[in-house]
């Protein structure tokens, strides 16, 4: 059976959509009734496909109908739709098969519907025929605009690039069906952008139409716009923004803005000082904005170098700069880039350059010599006094102030205020050869300005030393030596300087060559040999010969000494060898230096010993000065309340009392403490029924103690032989006599001295209460 399926118009636009068939696929079975047999056709309906347009806006938009060839139309059939769909976004009306979609499709969304259909008979319930499947496909409208997807799009181009420069290729994509008609076909075009920039339509290709300069503007926006269906009226489109940025390249030098510098430098700034800065500004940037900075008249006074932080150029001093020699300088200084491309050397064809004006500042500078060092010459052995050499400094400011010289740490020379040196001593060329010295030169307006100067003075030779044997010698000649035989070989020295090599000449003196055994020939070379002149010597008649060599040198004027060559007679071995004897004489002189080394020894043994015996007995004369003082003197010793008056108190104790029983202290007239000694002194003497033993007794004590150095001043102590239980002299205590004392008067305490006031204040102030 054939359907044909009418669509409403679409956007304005009628279509007309061709009749669908339906095909119908039967099947002839031949079914046996019981009764009769007869043919029944049962059929099967497969439906092809439908198109729905999407983004109707219809709320129930018929798709088309679906009817059976089977349907008489007395709604006796049942049409079912199944299928993903089915019901929700398709529904069919059961009666007449009419299908609807219930709300919008979107291609873009689901382009293809696979439903089933169904015939039930309504009364049997019954399927009158087989499922059926049909298609519904969704139509394409242009409903999606393109879209860019690679946003946002930002390129970097060198500036000054040539027409036709690629920048970037920008791409829209659009959603609609590319086989649908021109739904989702693009073409791109520039809507900001103009007049520096183009794009390919078709490809969106972005170029560059024209030369940029980044120092103008570095970076522009340009505004891309894509239409589908190829431009036409109706089109949707989609736009985006592109970043274009310009790299820089250098085509800028760089130029002083200052035609003209003026910098100022002090005569005292050290080499490599900084003094001032310069600056040239270049409009690139980066690695193309860097410069170098020179001076164009090739100074051997300035330099200038590069702050590779600020690019600034600094001008340093490369030579120090005097102000009274020049006080200005002109340079001329110019900057290049460091980088520049071979492509671009036409933009640096000419340097640009700047004026530098350097005012050099005045400075007190210390006094100048006119040389360096100095190198004197002098003879030594001139007087004291001798002019040596004169040195010169000069104070090299306007005010020019008067010079003082000095001279460090010589004590053989001087310098006056003129700078005049002068020995101070007469000098000896043995002994110093060169003197280093240090003269200072100090301004008089200012002490603080000081130079120093080295001088080097040569002290030069005279021939005032004679020469001498070069070493001592130790001759021998044996007893059986014949005449002529050399017996030593001698040489000299001279401590002098010669211009010329030294040659010595040697002769015995007249004595010895008219009586000497020995002869002497000269070798002409500064030796000379000793040879006997006779024959055999005899060891214990002659043992030892003195021979007087003379030795002359070739000094201006020549020197000649005399020195004495002891020659020993040996008794030679039967070779005719003295080793014998200086073996002998060497052994000799050791056991000689053995026998002196321990006599030193034994010395200072005995020395250290007597040291060692003086302190042991001086010690044990310490120790036993005073023997009674380790004895047990508890029965013999009283002791008293009294306090005595110190040293210079010789009232204390008066020991003529112990000579009386039981006489009383009486009040005695104050004696002065000499006459108190004296009289103490000569009572002593008498004191005791054995006098002559406590006398004897008393003056070993005092004698002890004057010799003694080392005893001390046992002033205070007093020794009574005879005192004690029975004593004639009674108890010395005050306590028995307090009624006596009641009328003795305190006052001489005052005459004491000092140290008695704080006494005599307590006795008299105790007497006046009394009283």
């Amino acid at each position: 059976m054939n359907y044909c399926l009418l669509l409403p118009f679409m956007l304005g636009i009628p279509l007309l959509w061709p009749c669908f068939m339906a095909t119908e696929i039967s099947r002839t079975e031949e079914v046996k009734h019981p009764v009769n047999s007869h043919l029944r056709a049962k059929r099967g309906w497969m439906w092809n496909q439908f198109f729905v347009p999407e983004e109707m806006n219809k709320t129930k938009y018929h798709i088309g109908q679906l009817r059976s060839d089977l349907d008489n139309g007395n709604n006796s059939f049942q049409y079912k739709l199944l299928g993903a769909g089915a019901g929700s976004i398709f529904v069919i009306d059961e009666r007449t098969g009419d299908l609807y979609a219930a709300q919008k499709l979107d291609r873009e969304e689901q382009s293809l519907y696979t439903l089933r259909a169904q015939v039930i008979d309504s009364s049997t319930g019954r399927a009158v025929e087989p499922e059926s499947e049909f298609v519904i496909r969704v139509s394409d409208i242009n409903d999606n605009e393109p879209k860019f997807l690679d946003e946002p799009y930002e390129a970097i181009v060198p500036e000054m690039s040539p027409e036709g420069t690629l920048v970037i290729q920008v791409t829209a994509n659009d959603a609609d069906d590319p086989s649908s008609g021109n739904n989702a076909r693009l073409l791109y075009s520039l809507l900001q952008g103009q007049p520096y920039f183009s794009i390919e339509p078709t490809t969106g290709v972005i170029r560059i139409s024209s030369k940029m300069d980044r120092e103008l503007q570095d970076e522009y926006w340009v505004i891309i716009q894509a239409k589908d269906m190829i431009g036409q009226p109706g089109a949707l489109s989609g736009t985006t923004s592109v970043l274009i940025k310009l790299s820089d390249v250098n085509d800028n030098k760089p130029i002083f803005k200052e035609s003209l510098y003026r910098l100022t430098v002090s005569e005292s700034a050290p080499t490599g000082t900084s003094i001032g800065k310069i600056m040239a500004y270049d409009n690139d940037i980066g690695e193309n904005a860097e410069m170098d900075y020179s001076v164009e008249d090739d100074s051997q006074t300035f330099d200038i170098i590069t702050n590779n932080d600020t690019q600034e150029g600094i001008v340093i001093l490369k030579k120090k700069v005097n102000f009274e020699h020049q006080n200005d300088y002109r340079i001329r200084a110019s900057v290049r880039n460091r980088h520049v491309d071979e492509q671009l050397m036409k933009y640096h064809v000419e340097v640009s350059t700047t004026l530098i004006k350097v005012q050099v500042e005045d400075e007190d500078e210390p006094p100048v010599f006119l040389h360096p060092y100095y190198l004197f010459e002098t003879f030594e052995g001139r007087p004291q006094g001798s002019f040596v050499g004169m040195v010169s400094a000069t104070d090299p400011d306007q005010r020019n102030s008067p010079i003082r010289y000095s001279i460090m740490r010589s004590k053989a020379f001087s310098v006056d205020g003129n700078g005049t040196i002068i020995t101070t001593s007469v000098l000896d060329r043995e002994i110093t050869a060169w003197y280093n010295l240090s003269i200072t030169a100090t301004e008089e307006y200012n002490v603080q300005q000081v130079s120093t100067v080295p001088v080097y003075v040569q002290v030069l030779n005279i021939n005032d030393h004679a020469p001498e044997f070069s070493e001592f010698y130790d001759t021998y000649v044996c007893e059986n030596a014949v005449s002529g035989q050399v017996i030593q070989t001698i040489s000299a020295v001279d401590r002098d300087e010669s211009i010329e090599d030294h040659h010595f000449y040697f002769n015995l003196s007249v004595e010895d060559t008219k009586n000497s055994s020995f002869t002497i020939i000269d070798n002409q070379d500064n030796t000379a040999v000793i040879l006997t002149n006779r024959t055999g010597f005899s060891l214990q008649e002659e043992p030892v010969f003195y021979l007087s060599v003379l030795i002359a040198d070739n000094g201006m004027p020549s020197l000649t000494s005399t020195n004495t060559l002891t020659i020993h007679v040996c008794d030679c071995d039967d070779y005719g060898s003295t080793h014998t004897c200086r073996n002998k004489d060497r052994m000799l002189s050791m056991g000689f230096r053995t026998e002196v080394i321990l006599a030193i020894l034994i010395s200072i043994m005995i020395i250290f010993g007597f040291i060692f015996l003086i302190l042991g007995l001086k010690q044990r004369r310490k120790q036993t000065l005073f023997p009674e003082k380790g004895e047990d003197f508890r029965e013999n010793i009283f002791r008293y309340d009294d306090e005595g008056g110190g040293e210079e108190d010789t009232e204390a104790f008066d020991i003529v009392e112990l000579r009386n029983s039981t006489l009383m202290r009486e009040r005695k007239t104050r004696k002065t403490a000499t006459a108190e000694i004296r009289s103490l002194y000569r009572q002593s003497l008498q004191v005791g029924p054995d006098s002559a033993i406590f006398r004897k007794f008393i003056l070993e004590k005092l004698e002890e103690a004057n010799t003694d150095p080392c005893a001390p001043p046992f002033d205070s102590l007093q020794t009574y032989a005879f005192e004690g239980t029975g004593s004639l002299a009674g108890s010395l205590s005050s306590l028995g006599s307090a009624a006596s004392d009641l009328d003795e008067y305190y006052d001489y305490l005052n005459e004491l001295g000092p140290r008695f006031k704080r006494l005599a204040c307590i006795f008299s102030s105790g007497t006046q209460s009394n009283n």
